[in-house]
Formats: C-alpha cells, sequence, structure tokens
C-alpha cells in the first residue's frame, strides 16, 4: 500500500473513463436496479433493498444496511436460478447476533489477538467480541451501520455505490476514514467488489466480504470441490491467531492446489483443523499483492455451478461453516446446520498489526487502501 497510484490503478480494475455517469436515487429505478423498503433498524433509522439485474437474469440484493448481500441468484448447467448464499429473509434476522451472513466487514476484517495492536508507538485496545480476541471490526463494525447508497450504471453492468465514514476512535481504531465500497453485477455473471478507504491519520486497515455460499443451494458443502493456488498457509494457536510463520501445505489437509473436495480431508487428525473445528485459516496466495488474480475456484457437482474468486489481496480466509450448529433459521425456512456454507474472504493475513512480518495493513494519510474481489459463476454441463 506504499505505492498510492498503483492501489488507485487496481481499484476498480478499469479506468475512471468506464464509469457512466447516470444514476438514480429517491423511489426511482432504471432497467437493471430497483429499491424496496428493508425495514429500520434499532434506532428507527430506515433501510432499503436493492436488486441488481443483469440481462442474463442473474440477480443480487444488497442492503445499504452492513453492506450485506442479502441474496445472490445464479443459473446452475440446466439454466435454472437459484440462490447461493446463506442469509435471512428480512432484516430482523440481521439485527440479531448472526455468524456475519453476507456481510462487508471492517474496519478490521479476522481477528487482532488479544484486541490488542501498536501503531507508532501508541498502543490501541480493540473489543474482545471473540474473546480473547477482536473480530471483524469489534462490537458495532462496519456490517452494523447504515451505508449511504448511490445506483450507477457502469459499462460493467448495474452497481450499487455505498459510503461511509467511521470516525476516529470507532471501536478503538485510530484516524477518520472514508470507505467506499462498489456492488457491481457483471454481464459475465460475476459480483464484483470495489473497496476503497482514505485516512487523515495513520491507522490499519483490513476490509473484506463475507458471504456464506453453498452452490447448490442446500445441503452440506462437504462435496464442493475446492482449489486455491497457494503453497503455503499461515498456521493458529488454539484462539485461531496465526504464529507468525508461513507453513508449507505439502503434504498436509490444506494442500489444495489442485482441486478437493471439502469433505476429503476435513476429519483427518490435525491439530490445526482441531483449532479451527474445521477449515477456518489463511492461505498465503501464489501472486503479488495488489496484482487482480485467482484465488480460489469452487465445483458443485449436482448443480454443475462453478465459481471462481478473483482479489488484489494476498490471502485467503477459507472458512467452513463450522459453527454453525442448527440453531438458525434463514432463508426460506432452512436450518442452518454444521458445514451449510462457506466463505472465501480475500484479505491481510490475520493479526497482521503484531505481526511484522506479515504484509503491512498501515494506511498513511494521502494513501489509499483498496482490495477488489470478484466472484465469477459459470457451469459445467
Amino acid at each position: 500500500m506504499k505505492n498510492s497510484s498503483r492501489w488507485l490503478i487496481t481499484l476498480l480494475g478499469i479506468s475512471s473513463a468506464a464509469w457512466l455517469a447516470g444514476c438514480a436515487t429517491n423511489n426511482t429505478s432504471t432497467a437493471n436496479v430497483s429499491r424496496a423498503p428493508f425495514g429500520k433498524t434499532k434506532e428507527g433509522v430506515p433501510v432499503d433493498l436493492y436488486t441488481l439485474r443483469n440481462s442474463k437474469g442473474a440477480e443480487a440484493k444488497i442492503s445499504n444496511y452492513g453492506g450485506l448481500v442479502i441474496s445472490l441468484k445464479m443459473p446452475d448447467r440446466n439454466g435454472e436460478l437459484g440462490d447461493v448464499t446463506l442469509g435471512y429473509d428480512n432484516l430482523d434476522g440481521y439485527l440479531k447476533d448472526t455468524p456475519y451472513f453476507g456481510a462487508l466487514i471492517g474496519r478490521y476484517g479476522n481477528r487482532i489477538a488479544k484486541g490488542k495492536f501498536t501503531l507508532n508507538g501508541q498502543t490501541y485496545t480493540l473489543a474482545t467480541n471473540n474473546y480473547p480476541n477482536a473480530l471483524h471490526g469489534g462490537i458495532k463494525g462496519f456490517d452494523k451501520v447504515v451505508w449511504e447508497p448511490k445506483v450507477i450504471m457502469s459499462l460493467e453492468g448495474p452497481s450499487l455505490q455505498l459510503t461511509y465514514v467511521s470516525k476516529d476512535g470507532e471501536e478503538g481504531y485510530p484516524g477518520t476514514l472514508n470507505v467506499t465500497a462498489l456492488y457491481t453485477l457483471t454481464e459475465n455473471n460475476g459480483l464484483k467488489l470495489a473497496f476503497s478507504a482514505t485516512t487523515d491519520k495513520d491507522t490499519v486497515v483490513n476490509l473484506t466480504h463475507h458471504s456464506y455460499f453453498n452452490l447448490a443451494g442446500k445441503g452440506d458443502i462437504l462435496g464442493h470441490e475446492v482449489m486455491i493456488p497457494a503453497d503455503r498457509f499461515t498456521p493458529v494457536d488454539s484462539t485461531l491467531i496465526p504464529t507468525g510463520e508461513l507453513h508449507p501445505v505439502t503434504d498436509t489437509p490444506f494442500d489444495f492446489r489442485k482441486a478437493t473436495t471439502i469433505g476429503a480431508r476435513i476429519n483427518q487428525t490435525d491439530e490445526q483443523l482441531k483449532f479451527g473445528g474445521g477449515y477456518d485459516h489463511n492461505w498465503v496466495l501464489n501472486k503479488d499483492m495488489g496484482q487482480l488474480g485467482l484465488v480460489a475456484r469452487v465445483y458443485e457437482p449436482t448443480s454443475g455451478r462453478v465459481m471462481e474468486v478473483y482479489s488484489t489481496e494476498p490471502g485467503l480466509q477459507f472458512y467452513t461453516g463450522n459453527f454453525l450448529d442448527g440453531t438458525i433459521t434463514g432463508k426460506r425456512g432452512w436450518v442452518y446446520k454444521f458445514r451449510n456454507g462457506f466463505c472465501m474472504e480475500p484479505q491481510h493475513y490475520p493479526d497482521s498489526p503484531n505481526q511484522p512480518n506479515f504484509p503491512s495493513v498501515v494506511l498513511k494519510p494521502g494513501q489509499l487502501f483498496s482490495n477488489v474481489i470478484e466472484y465469477r459463476f459459470s457451469v459445467r454441463k
């Protein structure tokens, strides 16, 4: 992030000339975007739901509360649309204590050890909302605030732009952070997310996305085939904080360089799998940071759906729904059980503020943070 011009070029993956000026506000809609009320927060703030559709019929529903992806409908090999994400049918479900279904995660995605980090000689204390550590931005992270929305029509497809100002000291983090999240449903059946942020004071930033996917739209995810182009991963301790080591995946259950079903090795006797209750780890990607590249491919045989994940980030957190336990009833009455969904979260490594050997997450005034993530969908016949 030291070269802000490089990040600026990478941010959207296209030149600024590709964005058109058209927008929709109030109760108007475009041919590709519609808006509907989605309820109110506990404080009485109105929340809306935006539906993005492309010419092929694919559909993404996104809320300006928490930048939540409420649903994502993609065709199977027979052309039938199906929702490939977990979540709730209404806003009330998201206002409760949820496992971050579809959430925009910030100011810092993943865990920070013991809720503390030191920057420029000053120690900052965060909420330990995943005791004994801080997780996903704190008690009221970016997934629990109302964002300012704007509909934009781009050459890539219909887009929803969300902006939020995180004030200095919010959830214990230094600096006023101006954040923009741009969601685009592309004509090629991709959901593209472009996160950017600037600050007025040195701070740490790690924005990512936390949808739970199930490409079959039902059942567990153990039969999904996963490929992750990574030679190493970051082992963790019993509280899921990285040890600082970059461990080779060779001869471990963490080797997904060749497509392997999630269930093939997830129950092996392995200390790392025991700590995570399955996969809940960061993979060190085989690409340069800032370069948009393939970070995962997932194939579900019964539906034929394929999801490719692209990002500019150096790491990928792969999580297999290990804490889903049948206590949550989600969309369409589906009771979410153990390993009914998985997450692919491109990001910087967990606990990076306390790990000097990891890529830096420090953002300074005059620099631009960015993370581009795209989930591209296709089918195999």
